[in-house]
């Protein structure tokens, strides 16, 4: 699914209207149609909603989501925000079918359950209490500053209030993307955002879960004109998208054709980030593992992971002399290895001679880290997995998300390489600049381990001739969807990493199957 910028999202609502052919209003009539079958779907007729409309487009919506509530027989009260006396013609079509339909109402029925106010200039606040549905239709998508004045203090009251907040597209006063400069006490804080057609960039960052809140998208079909007007670099990965680069195995496959992967993790009291990191490839349906260790975890390694090859290093205690990995599919290197003065010299020189597919990750990121030069000499197309703490030594703090986020697309389309910024709805960051927020995972995953976990899936995926832009993907989504299965059988504060290992078979198996 593509997300597009603001500017994107008014030329294919253009192409919409020119190419289905629809008028705009007609087109207007069936976002507000979307979004009032989800409220109606959701809250009960009892439920009274208080409407807050704006004068552009938005509050267009916002006033056809009134008449069609009203229908519905909820009871409505409808605050339109015209100050300036300057409606869009579609809000001024909506606000008059809206009185039309109460004069309507009134003489048939003798009945009026829409209470319709327009303030042209000073505004008395509807109470606002515990069991109110509050649908913020002041602005929309097409908002390019901050809200001030009035609109602020309307933002306000509704934030300051104990009623449930429904967004139409996106809250009130929040940009689309880039919210730098935004004044954030101006945003509604919403319950629930029902989106139209696409999602918003400012949906996937962190901060502006608290305006958000849950997102739904609302396919209403909009014609995607497949030109420069919807090209985008950014895009939610879904499960379609997936489900096609899974490979198939042949009858006559074996061990030898599934590919030997290399894993070079752990240090003296580091073997489990080694045995997670391991447990999951396997898992990933490599052929062969090798782990490449101190001693000191040799026995560890064998007793936890039997299926496992292991690799002892010359130091007891450390990774800590460079070695041949020609003869592998595929490498990781990163997970508990340390950052002693013998490490960080072993990692450049593994690094810098690697001829097969890579991930680095945890140590090996704070090594990079602290020697920011050596960037450059990462293999083209190698595989990067931060957290945020690992991102910021690659990229240095940021103000946001969204500058983080660009900063990314810099250092990966400078260094060919791909990035993955993970957390909620991580972020594959390619080569070319691409970013692929992922769909699945939950908050249960903020586990200490679930790092080395995805290692170990990306490498298994490398290690079997994926393509590194197919394996990163895949990896990440899988490694998700495992999290939701365990979650599913058990609960966000009691799963750990090796949950997801084991719940790594039944996401494969759900991702291949029909529906």
């Amino acid at each position: 699914m593509k997300i597009l910028s603001a500017t994107q999202l008014k030329a294919i609502d253009a192409y919409t209207i020119e190419h289905e052919p629809i008028t705009s209003i007609n087109l207007m009539e069936r976002a507000s149609r979307a979004v009032a079958d989800k409220i109606c779907s959701r809250w009960d007729v009892n439920t009274p909603v208080k409407i807050f409309a704006g004068p552009g487009n938005n509050g267009g919506d916002a006033l056809a989501i009134a008449r069609m509530l009203g229908e519905a027989n909820y009871k409505v009260y409808v605050y339109l925000f015209n100050t300036s006396d300057d409606l869009s013609p579609d809000c001024q079509v909506n606000k008059q079918r809206l009185i039309d339909f109460q004069d309507v109402k009134q003489n048939t029925l003798g009945v009026q359950n829409i209470e319709f106010t327009e303030i042209t200039s000073q505004f008395k606040p509807p109470k606002l209490e515990v069991g109110d549905l509050v649908i913020d239709g002041l602005f929309g998508t097409g908002l390019s500053r901050p809200l001030n004045g009035g609109y602020a203090s309307v933002v306000k009251y509704i934030n300051a209030s104990p009623a449930t907040v429904v967004s139409i597209d996106v809250p009130s006063g929040l940009m689309c993307e880039d919210n730098t400069y935004n004044v954030m006490n101006h945003i509604v804080k919403a319950n629930v955002t029902y989106t139209i057609q696409y999602p918003k960039l400012a949906f996937f960052f962190p901060e502006h879960e608290q305006y958000v809140g849950q997102w739904e998208v609302l396919d209403i079909g909009i014609i995607d004109p497949c030109n420069e007007d919807s090209q985008t670099p950014y895009h939610l990965t879904e499960r379609t998208d997936i489900q096609a680069m899974l490979k198939t195995r042949s009858r006559f496959d074996h061990k030898g054709s599934v590919g030997h992967a290399l894993l070079i993790a752990g240090k003296k009291g580091m073997a489990g980030a080694a045995i997670l990191s391991a447990r999951a490839c396997l898992r990933g349906g490599v052929g062969k593992l090798t782990v490449h260790t101190p001693e000191y975890n040799a026995r560890i390694l064998q007793e936890s992971v039997p299926e496992a090859i292991v690799d002892i290093d010359v130091d007891p205690n450390c990774f800590s002399q460079s070695f041949d990995a020609s003869d592998y599919d595929a490498m990781a290197i990163g997970p508990g290895i340390g950052t002693s003065s013998y490490t960080v010299q072993a990692f450049i020189e593994q690094v810098s001679m690697a001829k097969c597919s890579m991930v680095i990750d945890a140590d090996a990121l704070n090594i990079l880290g602290s020697h920011r030069g050596w960037i450059a000499q990462l293999p083209r197309r190698c595989i990067l997995t931060p957290h945020k703490k690992e991102l910021f030594g690659l990229i240095s703090s940021t103000r946001n998300s969204y500058e983080e986020l660009e900063r990314t697309r810099e250092l990966a389309t400078r260094q060919q390489i791909f990035v993955v910024i993970k957390g909620a709805y991580s972020a594959v960051v390619t080569p070319e600049g691409n970013v692929y927020f992922n769909s699945t995972g939950n908050p249960g995953m903020a586990t200490a381990g679930a790092g080395d976990v995805l290692t170990g899936i990306i490498l298994a995926l490398l290690a079997q001739s994926y393509l590194p832009e197919a394996a990163v993907r895949l990896g990440v989504y899988l490694h998700g969807l495992a999290g939701d299965l365990a979650v599913d059988d058990l609960c966000y504060e009691g799963l750990i990493s090796s949950d997801l290992v084991d719940y790594l078979p039944k996401a494969f198996k759900a991702l291949r199957a029909k529906n």
